[in-house]
């Protein structure tokens, strides 16, 4: 009677013949509703991401440091042995420097040098057996007659340079000039 009592309090929402059977497979319905929902899997993946040891120990750097540490512990005992020598001495000093700096291409540099002083005499000697183009005495004659042509056209006598004194009229005229 009890089962008939549940049977009959039960609404379901879709109409059935046996209100009994209904229940049940509203039930089983909802029972593998349930477990479905339980099993499923999220759509958004928020699980933190892999670690990888390779990422978090870095071998070759520690084996870098490694060596780093090798090369100053090596480093270290040489100048404890030096100290060691130098306290074994007691107090001679050695600043003498007998090394003398040798090049590997001292001749190669020097045969160079000879080479460019050779060329830079034989230049010279060409500049020196040159023949000028121009002579500077025929400037000068020219000069002397421009200024006194600028002598004989000015108004007032011309100053050249500030150590200069004022330029006089010459009493001689290059040829072919007339006086005023």
């Amino acid at each position: 009677m009890n089962n008939m009592s549940r049977a009959r309090a039960y609404q379901s929402l879709t109409p059935a013949n046996n209100m009994i059977l209904k229940k049940k497979w509203d039930q089983t319905r909802f029972d593998m509703h349930r477990m479905k929902v339980n099993h499923a899997k999220p759509m958004i993946d928020n699980k933190p991401p892999k670690t990888y040891m390779h990422l978090h120990l870095k071998l070759k750097k520690i084996q870098v440091e490694e060596e780093r540490q090798a090369i100053v512990d090596r480093d270290n005992r040489v100048l404890l042995e030096k100290m060691a020598q130098i306290m074994k001495k007691k107090g001679q000093v050695d600043n003498r420097n007998d090394y003398k700096h040798r090049s590997l291409n001292g001749t190669r540099r020097q045969m160079d040098l000879l080479r460019v002083a050779h060329e830079n005499q034989a230049i010279l000697k060409r500049i020196e057996l040159k023949e000028p183009h121009l002579n500077h005495m025929q400037w000068l004659d020219q000069w002397r007659v421009n200024k006194q042509y600028m002598a004989n056209i000015s108004k007032y006598p011309h100053i050249y340079n500030k150590g200069q004194k004022v330029a006089k009229k010459l009493k001689t005229r290059p040829a072919g000039i007339k006086a005023n």
